[in-house]
C-alpha cells in the first residue's frame, strides 16, 4: 500500500488532531482516515 498523497502540513495537522504518530496518519488506508475524520468532526458538533 502507498502512502496517502497529502501534503506534510495536512499530515501535521491531522495528526494533532487525532492524536496519532504522521507515520501512521500517512500509512493508514484512505476509508479509515475519511472515518476517523467524521468521527472527529462529530465529537466537535456534540461540544457545540
Amino acid at each position: 500500500m502507498r502512502p496517502l498523497q497529502i501534503s506534510l502540513e495536512t499530515a501535521q495537522k491531522l495528526s494533532k488532531a487525532l492524536g496519532m504518530p504522521i507515520e501512521q496518519i500517512m500509512h493508514m488506508p484512505q476509508h479509515i482516515l475519511v472515518q476517523k475524520l467524521l468521527e472527529l468532526e462529530k465529537a466537535k458538533k456534540k461540544e457545540e
